[in-house]
C-alpha cells in the first residue's frame, strides 16, 4: 500500500552509511594490518563519538579536519574489502581491542611530536593505540 515506517527505514539507511563509512576509513587507514589492529581503527572511531572531545556522529569524527590521513589524502574514496567490513561490524558490535583509545598513530612514520605524549594502551601491528 506504500506505508512504511519513515523512522525505521532512516535508521535503517543511516546504519548501513555509518557501516560504509567506518569500513572505509579502516580500509584507508588499517588495510595490511592484523584483522584486530583494523577492528580498532572502528573502535577508535567509536570511541571518539562516545567522547565530549570530538564531534558525536561518525561522518563528524571522520570528516574532523585533519584527523585522519585517509581522508585528507584521498584513500577514504577506496572501495573497502571484505575484511574491513567485517571489521566495521565487529567494531560497531563493541568489540574495542584499542583499549578505549581515541588515537593511534605508525610510530615509524608519524611527523606529530604531541602524539607521543598520549598513554598507550595497546600496539596491534604498525599502530601504536593511545588515550
Amino acid at each position: 500500500m506504500g506505508i512504511f515506517n519513515s523512522s525505521s527505514s532512516t535508521s535503517s539507511s543511516s546504519n548501513s552509511s555509518d557501516l560504509n563509512l567506518l569500513a572505509r576509513v579502516i580500509y584507508g587507514e588499517a588495510r595490511g594490518e592484523p584483522y584486530t589492529g583494523q577492528v580498532a581503527v572502528g573502535a577508535v572511531v567509536l570511541n571518539r563519538v562516545r567522547s565530549s572531545s570530538f564531534p558525536n556522529t561518525i561522518s563528524g569524527v571522520v570528516y574532523q579536519s585533519g584527523a585522519f590521513d585517509a581522508v585528507s589524502d584521498g584513500q577514504i574514496n577506496l572501495t573497502p574489502n571484505s575484511t574491513a567490513k567485517k571489521a566495521a561490524q565487529d567494531a560497531l558490535n563493541g568489540w574495542d581491542p584499542s583499549y578505549g583509545a581515541v588515537y593511534y598513530f605508525n610510530p615509524a612514520t608519524t611527523t606529530n611530536k604531541w602524539i607521543w605524549s598520549r598513554p598507550m594502551t595497546v600496539t596491534i601491528g604498525n599502530h601504536r593505540f593511545c588515550k
